[in-house]
């Protein structure tokens, strides 16, 4: 049997995979993508999409609680567990259905399986029907990553689960545990202590949301102690007895073990790429620690072989795979690519306060030899906060005091995760404070504190 042949195959749908299928597909190539389970990836089917439905279901009963502030009255307010587990769901399904049209749109060959690479160009793909031989000169692997597993605290989707349980609970937990403080931990702690769940978190760094600015995690960590939540870091869990509906975690901290009992388990310790039975070894492809190595143009070293998103390592983000995508596909099509700078790809977490972040921390400045400016702004200064009754944030932005370049943004409050694309930009057009202190913003809005942010920077504060 003659292998069918594309100008580029792509393995894994999720962001990475089909938009680099949909670029390359606009660029005239003739491409296959290769998906084993759903199109979209776990970022539109169990992960980024379904958990901004779920925390937006939280928020909407958050708010509800605080009617009388606004003059208004909600009485008996409730929630259905399973009907707000069938939107974020059905928010999935919707766009997981809207994938599958834009490859048909794009005419993009798309087979249902799991692929292999038996020999340089080469992709086999094991279907309901059979196996599928596909043959191509440029392959881009995106297949993506899963959730870590530590010893003895592997998941059994009854009383310790992944993300993957998490989305779709059978019950709702009265005393959680959510072991891990990133970006998956805490939206989950946050989703479900809002919910009413008595929820800890345990977090083995000095502290939660290690990757943000000591002073946002700072912030964070107050307003998630005011929610309710219990906050433990420099903390490990070492082991999980699971009982009947229970399990005692044995918690380390300080060198002392104490046990606590909890009826339910988040575990959200990372991820591991999924480089297994793909034959990438057989190839002479480079894996380090779970994850495929590139250079900047996402290639593998082998010709024609090229890997992005989450195999090709950090940032784990969905924005850094279609981009990295985008990159592969004009690359492979012959055009000039434009390589990513890791320190221009913004970071959201979706908790309750948000927290957005891109480039350097104050510390990572600092002992990257910059001597810097450092302005912050409080939400309690703003006018459109107080009205939206939402008076606790920060907008906090790191400068190079020799040259006025922008180094880092961070910040920490309501739709923050929408505001931090205004320093996105700012960095990739390589604009100085100047630049953003003569900018008009407008009024009122929540990005004015990013004005005020950075003329506090330079000691020009207006409203603070």
């Amino acid at each position: 049997m003659a292998a069918k042949t594309f100008d580029m195959i792509v393995i894994g749908a999720g962001p990475g995979g089909y938009v680099a299928a949909i670029r390359g597909a606009q660029l005239g190539l003739k491409v296959a993508i290769v998906e084993r389970e759903h199109l979209g990836g776990i970022c539109l089917n169990w992960g980024c999409i379904p958990t901004k439905a779920l925390l937006r279901s939280s928020e909407v009963f958050h708010l509800m609680h605080r009617a009388k502030e606004f003059g208004l009255s909600a009485d008996g307010i409730g929630y259905d567990l399973n009907a707000v587990v069938d939107r974020s769901r059905g928010v999935a399904k919707q766009l997981s259905g809207g994938i599958g049209h834009l490859m048909k749109k794009n005419k993009i060959t798309v087979f249902m399986g799991e692929a292999t690479l038996p020999s340089k160009g080469k992709v086999s793909v094991k279907t309901d029907k059979g196996t599928e031989e596909l043959a191509s000169k440029a392959i881009v692997v995106a297949t993506g990553a899963r959730a870590r597993e530590l010893p003895g605290l592997e998941a059994d989707g009854d009383l310790v689960w992944t993300y993957k349980h998490a989305l779709t609970p059978k019950r709702m937990p009265k005393k959680l545990l959510v072991i891990g403080s990133g970006a998956i931990g805490i939206e989950f702690a946050s989703f479900y202590n809002t919910l009413g769940a008595d929820t800890t978190v345990v977090e083995v760094m000095d502290r939660v949301l290690p990757v943000e600015d000591a002073e946002i995690s700072a912030f964070a960590k107050k307003q998630f102690q005011k929610q309710g939540m219990t906050i433990r870091e420099k903390t490990m869990v070492k082991q999980l007895d699971r009982g009947n509906g229970k399990v005692v975690a044995h918690i380390e901290a300080n060198g002392k073990v104490e046990k606590q009992e909890f009826d339910t388990v988040i575990s959200a310790v990372g991820i591991v790429g999924n480089v297994e039975n793909l034959g990438l070894e057989g190839l002479g492809v480079k894996i380090d620690r779970t994850h495929v190595v590139t250079d900047e143009y996402c290639r593998t070293g082998v010709d024609g072989l090229f890997a992005i998103g989450d195999i090709a390592g950090a940032p784990w983000l969905a924005h850094k795979a279609s981009h990295e995508g985008v990159m592969v596909a004009e690359l492979i099509a012959g055009q000039p690519p434009h390589p990513i700078k890791p320190n221009s790809i913004a970071g959201c977490t979706y908790c309750h306060p948000q927290v957005a972040s891109v480039g350097l921390t104050e510390a990572k400045a600092k002992e990257a030899g910059y001597d810097v400016k450092v302005g912050r702004f409080p939400f309690i200064g703003n006018g459109k906060a107080i009205a939206l009754g939402e008076p606790e944030g920060m907008v906090k932005t790191v400068f190079d005091a020799k040259t006025g370049e922008l180094l880092g943004a961070h910040m920490v409050g309501a739709e923050v995760t929408e505001m931090i694309q205004g320093y996105v930009i700012g960095r990739q057009l390589e604009t100085t404070e100047e630049d953003l202190m003569h900018t008009v913003f407008p009024h009122p809005t929540l990005s004015e504190m990013m004005h005020e942010s950075v003329l506090d920077a330079y000691g020009r504060a207006l409203h603070f």
